[in-house]
């Protein structure tokens, strides 16, 4: 029997999609080029063009491919027993642990499971390699994080000669064999119905959310689902009787943003499957922070300092590496009850150096510590602006101008010759157990 010939890729209506090679031909159970099971076809499938891409487990996932002795075991990416899961492996996943998870809750669901220190710089370093493969594919990506990405495939068709959901296939094939991690893709014709699909079927998943069954398909779905609506949001909205997006779309607009304010807007037009936003290349960084997780809950507020000083540290480091500036210090501390307390101070110029992020730090730490004891402490900076804008002279304080040159010369001795070379005396001590 004669194999039926490949469909014109720009006229495919109804054309299946082989997500392990990218062959497009009509809907069969396997494909018939490479045999495979993985097929998706769908009405929409070739005429739909914004994408999110989110790589599986990431952390764990580079943690295996560094490490393929791992391949099959439970791998849990976070701190000590008193941190939290950072990240999780499928297979760790199978027992119940999740990320976000506290670690004794976890080890205690999957005792066997290997714990693996995080290594921000190399999730960066396999983050950074990704994103470029994405942006070969097209200008138009925006990244949400490390791992995950917006893209807009529109108008590359005849650049890589097949529809965007062939290509995305193509790209993550690549991905899966020259950086050695899986990824999975959410198609739809707007950004947060994107970002959904992505999550229906993973891992190596690739889902289709089209125009013709959006409404159907978030009616019933938990408001949970939608973007931006967190626990709390979610809590009042169930207390209000709305349970499901079907609910909250039956809502008028003017009730919604009467009641739940500036969110309510977005509410109604996502229930709606109404989504305005355009992919932005480059979206401005909008916050750099650092925190740790205490193996012991401290309460000194002497000890709490010590802590808080390498953090400032790592937070200008990264500002720094950024090319950003913090016009906002923000102190973030938990409780042993688990509370969590946000406390910030804008300054009168923004700032990149260790030493005035520590100091204003310092200053909102000691509101705080009345002798309660906290589990985890962390310091960042937030409306980021360019770093030529940082630190210039105060007349108010005249002694500024020579810690930062003494900060400066210490980065100089440190990019030279590592990290640990010099050390303040403040930060004697005061590493933190697990930095996140």
């Amino acid at each position: 029997m004669p194999i039926a010939p490949s469909p014109d890729p720009f006229d495919a209506e109804n054309t299946a999609l082989c997500r392990d090679c990218g062959t497009m031909q009509v809907p069969a159970r396997r494909c018939r080029a490479c045999r495979s099971v993985r097929m998706i076809a769908h009405a929409e499938l070739h005429r739909l063009s914004v994408a999110h891409i989110d790589c599986d487990a990431f952390y764990a996932s580079v943690e295996k491919c560094d490490r393929p002795e791992l391949a099959d075991q439970p791998v849990i990416v976070g701190g000590g027993k008193r941190g939290v899961v950072s990240a999780c492996c499928y297979v760790a996943r199978l027992y119940g642990v999740r990320s976000a998870m506290p670690m004794f809750k976890a080890l205690k669901l999957c005792p066997q499971a290997v714990v693996i220190k995080p290594d921000m710089r190399r999730y960066a370093e396999v983050g950074h390699r990704v994103r470029r493969m994405m942006e070969e594919t097209t200008p138009l990506v925006e990244p949400l994080s490390i791992d995950e990405a917006f893209l807009d495939l529109s108008g590359t068709a005849l650049l890589h000669g097949g529809s965007p959901a062939r290509t995305l296939a193509l790209l993550v094939r690549r991905i899966e064999q020259e950086v050695g991690i899986t990824a999975s893709i959410g198609l739809s014709y707007n950004k947060f119905l994107a970002k959904v699909a992505s999550d229906l079927d993973k891992p190596r998943g690739f889902a289709v959310i089209g125009q013709a069954e959006a409404l159907s398909f978030l009616g019933p779905r938990p408001v949970g689902m939608i973007w931006g609506v967190g626990r709390a949001l979610q809590q009042k909205l169930e207390a209000d009787g709305i349970r499901t997006i079907g609910q909250l779309r039956e809502m008028e607009v003017k009730q919604l943003v009467a009641r739940y304010g500036s969110i309510g807007l977005r509410l109604a037009k996502f229930s709606r499957g109404e989504d305005d936003r355009i992919v932005t290349p480059n979206s401005p960084t909008k916050s750099i922070s650092a925190e740790t997780t205490f193996n012991e809950d401290i309460a000194a507020r002497d000890a709490l300092e010590k802590a808080l000083w390498p953090l400032a540290e790592t937070v200008s480091r990264r500002l720094k590496e950024a090319d950003l500036a913090g016009h906002t210090v923000v102190l973030k501390l938990k409780t042993a009850d688990f509370k969590l307390i946000s406390r910030s101070q804008r300054l009168s110029t923004p700032t990149v150096l260790a030493d005035r992020i520590f100091r204003h730090g310092r200053d909102l730490l000691a509101r705080e510590a009345d002798g309660r004891p906290f589990r985890l402490l962390g310091i960042g900076c937030d409306n980021l602006v360019d770093a030529r804008d940082a630190d210039p002279p105060d007349l108010a304080d005249p002694d500024q101008e020579r810690r930062a040159k003494v900060e400066r010369a210490i980065d100089t001795v440190r990019a030279k010759l590592g990290s640990a070379a010099i050390l303040k005396g403040r930060g004697l001590g005061g590493r933190p157990k697990k930095e996140e």
